[in-house]
């Protein structure tokens, strides 16, 4: 065998590149299914492989608007990482300008784009026909992409709405919740019945429509009972609600009943069996509008009646007469005065319960703050007691303690990022509502106590309650409380319940910090109430 002769020219040896460390944003909204997770992660895997790159994060929103960032915490989260610095990727694949967002504003979406290009990492649409490369066809394609998908949305947001009016002026129920003594049944698309549709069900079938029938008789008897106390026997809104709690009845979901829900009883003209529409509108996310009344859209007699017309329409007039909540400001200041000479102070809840005043949010409304009311009345409230007084002075100190929390845990390796004005997004899974506590006196006026009320808190993942001093309104200690586990109420966090909420106690923000830590990097399934049927039964509960 003879060896190969040598020539003296050096063969190239090909350099093996590395791949390119690539995250996939996906996002999909109900309406659309041929934009399905799976089929946008299978085109962003293919489009991947095509180009020597490997996914090594993914962020997805599932059944999400594009038209707020708001609305979509992946989006959020992988904004926040690659802003923090911590994104550990070159580029973001996406699969098309529509699934990075519908916003309406085209600026809004070159923004975020913006953002992540900044941070050196570049966002690449994989299903677009042209290349994300900053030329002016790139730019050009692009801004015109970004208009038509928001176009998308107005014209999709219109369709919709001319399809719900027509299908109201047929008859069919198109609202959400069906109210207090109606129920949602399910007709196909010849009429033909198909059940009872149960609260959070919807309809599977597409040509299937929804109509109103009356719920059960003892909801019925009720109905008839309000509109009877109102009209025949001139009750006010909060006599109603009052009889009906002392009775035990209860409102939808087991509420109590007040003033609000039995006034929108009594304005409901689908107690006629009347299907009104379009009172209140709100399209692409903004903000309700109230229409006028010749906008709604009406179909009188569509349902069966619990109540007659006659009845209806003599409610709606007696809630459009002047009524107690008209009452002129020097006949509210005399009553108040009588008031204050048989209780000697006035309160919001002593206000409540006399019948011959308006309640206490009117009295606000009309007077500016209640404040003003008592001192018109005689009575001078303590600047102690000035709680709206206190909270704006507050405010500084809360938005302190909302960012000394995050800067600690970012100290300590745990991305912790502002989500919005009482919240935090921590290691971009989990959210933590920040509430402070204030001590007030117990009614005895002995003990010190400080009660959490739980105000949209739950829907957080833990919720850090930060208990304050009377005199300095500086921490005392800190509570790390799962939402799960609070009640729909409120809870004490002091007196007899201390033992119990023990577990739950820091004493220091460095302890705080490092019990969020743990929970974040070993999650582990949070307790659930000692006793669920006492938390249901009363307005003060423990956590066991």
């Amino acid at each position: 065998m003879q060896d190969e002769p040598n020539t003296g020219i050096i063969q190239p040896v090909p350099i093996a590149r590395a791949p390119i460390r690539a995250a996939q944003y996906v996002r999909v909204s109900t309406d659309l299914q041929q934009y399905s997770i799976t089929n946008q992660m299978e085109s962003i895997a293919a489009y991947a492989f095509s180009r020597n790159s490997t996914i090594v994060r993914s962020y997805a929103d599932e059944g999400r608007s594009g038209l707020r960032l708001d609305d979509r915490p992946a989006l959020t989260r992988l904004l926040n990482d690659v802003q923090s610095g911590v994104a550990d990727f070159d580029v973001i694949l996406v699969y098309d300008v529509s699934r990075w967002g519908r916003f309406q504003d085209i600026d809004e979406s070159a923004y975020y784009e913006q953002i992540c290009k900044r941070a050196g990492i570049k966002v690449i649409y994989c299903a677009e026909t042209f290349e994300n490369d900053d030329s002016l066809i790139s730019a050009l394609i692009k801004s015109l992409k970004r208009a038509m998908a928001g176009e998308y949305s107005r014209e999709l947001s219109a369709k919709v709405f001319v399809g719900h009016c027509n299908l109201v002026r047929r008859g069919f129920w198109q609202g959400a919740s069906p109210g207090y003594g109606l129920r949602r049944y399910l007709v196909g698309a010849n009429g033909s019945p198909k059940g009872i549709l149960a609260p959070g069900e919807r309809k599977n079938i597409q040509s299937d429509r929804v109509i109103l029938v009356p719920g059960p008789p003892d909801e019925i008897r009720i109905v008839r009972r309000v509109f009877n106390a109102f009209v025949k026997e001139r009750k006010t809104y909060l006599q109603i609600a009052r009889e009906l709690n002392a009775d035990g009845v209860t409102y939808i979901d087991d509420r109590p009943w007040n003033h609000v829900a039995v006034r929108h009883m009594l304005i409901s003209e689908k107690y006629a069996g009347h299907n009104v529409y379009g009172r209140v509108s709100r399209k692409l996310n903004g903000t309700p509008k109230r229409n006028a009344p010749e906008a709604w859209i009406r179909t009188p007699n569509a349902f069966a009646p619990i109540v007659d017309q006659a009845l209806l329409s003599a409610a709606i007039r007696l809630d459009q007469a002047p009524r107690i909540s008209e009452m002129p400001v020097a006949e509210i200041v005399r009553r108040l005065k009588i008031l204050l000479a048989k209780e000697g102070r006035l309160t919001c809840r002593i206000i409540d319960k006399a019948s011959n005043l308006p309640i206490s949010s009117l009295i606000r409304k009309r007077f500016g703050n209640m404040r003003a009311a008592y001192e018109m009345a005689g009575f001078h409230l303590p600047p102690v007691f000035d709680h709206h007084a206190l909270r704006r002075s507050l405010r500084g100190k809360f938005t302190c303690f909302v960012a000394q929390i995050i800067t600690e845990l970012n100290a300590v390796g745990v991305s912790a990022v502002h989500w919005k004005w009482r919240t935090f997004l921590v290691s971009g899974s989990y959210f933590v509502a920040i509430t402070v506590v204030r001590s007030t006196f117990h009614k005895t006026g002995k003990s010190p106590q400080w009660l959490l009320c739980n105000r949209g808190t739950c829907r957080s993942d833990y919720v850090v309650a930060i208990r304050t001093r009377k005199v300095d309104h500086e921490p005392m200690d800190y509570y790390l409380l799962p939402s799960v586990a609070l009640p729909p109420k409120m809870i004490r966090l002091g007196g007899r319940t201390w033992r119990r909420l023990e577990r739950y106690r820091h004493n220091t923000l460095a302890t705080l910090v490092d019990a969020v830590k743990e929970r974040v990097t070993e999650p582990a399934e949070p307790p659930s109430c000692a006793d669920p049927s006492a938390a249901q039964a009363g307005d003060q509960y423990d956590l066991g």
